[in-house]
């Protein structure tokens, strides 16, 4: 390559990804495992690593390693940085592995009420999509098992908060009377689910909703495929009701979530734009550039 370049990981709860990354930020290589930090062999996070990366750990190469490796289950627990954060934040708060070679990054918490919310590789997803969207300020929505909605000032993330929309849909059509009524992996029906958006608005509330998706589909006006994307349109139209909203919201994620909020959000007359698994790869990118030369 003639540069070190920079080798970029997100190492999740499920799964293990990692990009190599030139000196001008170009992907050249990817992999992915399902060694997430549950999955470790023996809890071997320095073999797994090694068995992964090091055909990409040329001399001189630094390795950043962002989502849940930084957590207590991880491979080292990597502290909090507290809100307000941007880049420089993180960069003074890299947990090292092995100095200047290999470090985790800390994730974000904020105390909102007394209380606390905590973030870990959405941080720098978020850093990534500004930069990538050439933005300083903006509203963030990760989606996913536990959703996150960002507040971006001046570069630098002022605020969270995290919603288990994700596992609730999980649990209501996996373990509640709904799973007999409901095919959770059916595909989306837009009609469906916009119906469920616009009924998390009536004053009976989501618990009142949910059983309605129950009595709906006794009276077969909703099918299996159907109560699925009602119930995810009642979750996140629940989400909606406890925001404060502007013009344009970003999105991150993979298209099958990121497309059920754009729906939703231009009900409500929000536009939107998308950025996918190229965020954490940005975000890694500027964060290493935010460094400097103290790596």
């Amino acid at each position: 390559m003639g540069q070190p370049g920079l080798v970029a990981v997100d190492w999740g709860t499920s799964s293990l990804r990692g990009a190599l990354l030139d000196e001008a930020g170009k992907v050249l290589a990817e992999k992915s495992a399902p060694l997430g930090i549950l999955n470790v062999p023996k809890g071997d996070f320095a073999g797994t690593f090694a068995a992964q990366f090091a055909d990409w750990m040329a001399p001189g190469r630094l390795c950043l390693i962002s989502g849940m490796a930084g957590s207590r289950q991880g491979w080292q627990e990597a502290p909090y940085a507290p809100c307000p954060a941007g880049l420089d934040e993180l960069a003074r708060r890299l947990h090292w592995i092995e100095p200047d070679r290999i470090a985790l990054v800390p994730g974000l918490s904020v105390e909102q009420g007394g209380v606390p919310d905590v973030m870990r590789g959405e941080e720098v997803q978020i850093f990534g999509a500004l930069a990538l969207a050439n933005v300083k300020d903006a509203l963030f929505v990760l989606p996913g098992t536990h959703s996150k909605w960002a507040t971006v000032s001046d570069g630098k993330v002022t605020g969270f908060r995290t919603f288990m929309t994700g596992e609730v849909y999980g649990l209501l059509t996996r373990h509640s009377i709904l799973a007999r009524t409901t095919e959770a992996d059916a595909p989306l029906d837009e009609i469906k689910f916009l119906e469920g958006v616009r009924r998390a608005g009536d004053k009976g509330g989501l618990l009142h909703g949910a059983f309605g998706a129950r009595a709906l589909a006794l009276f077969e006006r909703l099918s299996p495929p159907q109560s699925a994307s009602y119930l995810s349109g009642l979750l996140i139209g629940e989400e909606l009701r406890a925001q404060t909203l502007g013009r344009e919201v970003v999105l991150i994620g993979a298209p099958a979530l990121t497309q059920r909020y754009a729906l939703a959000l231009k009900q409500a007359g929000i536009t939107t734009r998308s950025f996918g698994a190229e965020a954490t790869w940005a975000g890694l990118r500027a964060l290493r550039a935010a460094m400097g030369d103290t790596a």
